[in-house]
């Protein structure tokens, strides 16, 4: 579905840019992936690494449009005008600033995230959408965003990981796109309802043999060295929203 042109002083790159981001809120609202005006997902600005895209402190992900997004640089400075949660910074400014070849940030508070992040190493191989992102699996420790150091401390634990655990918190992927970042996302949640759900059985899970664990992480590797990692899933999504008549791209 059409929408407003390009506002006058931005690039076309960025305002795609702001127009997939509002989307990625649309469709999270959509499956639910939510919590009040809380969590938050990010996109770095295209030919700008020092500046990214978030949402404004107060909306709701349903209420979220192109034009809504606050844009803000990596030492803080909100450009252009809008407020942001604090928190929007440590995380996703810790993310920016440590790793180059991420373009997209997601943070979610899911029930089943927040379940597995509340246990030690609570995900567990045992799904097909946990070897999805088993080879690239991390965990942080909690602290509040706003305590000393949790910037530094949060960029360490995404050096190698692109999909963490925020232990006692929620869940955070990465991607170098928006399609790649959930798509990973997708995969990540499930693989945590299907965690859940299984402990909830009170049944020693069955487990998948090692060596299809150990060879899972080489071939997802290889399956998405194209750089289209995402693409189809996130052009589904996109039609859902045009489908549904939602209105974003203003």
């Amino acid at each position: 579905m059409g929408g407003a042109p390009t506002p006058p002083g931005m690039t076309e790159s960025e305002w795609d840019t702001r127009c997939d981001l509002a989307a990625l809120y649309r469709v999270l609202h959509q499956f639910g992936w939510t919590d009040l005006i809380y969590n938050h997902l990010s996109a770095r600005v295209p030919n700008e690494p020092g500046a990214f895209l978030i949402n404004h402190y107060g909306e709701m992900f349903d209420e979220v449009t192109a034009s809504s997004l606050v844009k803000m640089g990596l030492d803080g400075a909100v450009i252009g005008g809008g407020g942001v949660n604090k928190a929007g910074l440590t995380i996703h400014g810790a993310v920016y600033s440590t790793r180059p070849d991420v373009a997209c940030v997601m943070h979610t508070h899911t029930r089943a995230g927040v379940a597995v992040s509340g246990l030690r190493r609570g995900l567990r191989p045992i799904s097909q959408d946990a070897l999805e992102i088993w080879h690239e699996l991390g965990y942080h420790e909690y602290d509040a965003t706003s305590a000393p150091g949790e910037h530094e401390a949060l960029a360490r634990s995404c050096r190698t990981a692109n999909a963490i655990v925020l232990h006692n918190h929620g869940l955070l992927a990465l991607g170098a796109s928006i399609p790649e970042a959930f798509t990973r996302m997708y995969y990540f949640e499930h693989a945590c309802q299907a965690e859940v759900a299984i402990r909830a059985l009170n049944e020693k899970p069955l487990p998948v043999a090692e060596a299809v664990v150990a060879e899972a992480g080489p071939r997802k590797l290889k399956q998405r060295s194209d750089g289209t990692f995402g693409s189809r899933e996130w052009a589904s999504v996109l039609r859902m929203l045009d489908r549904k008549g939602v209105v974003y791209r203003v």
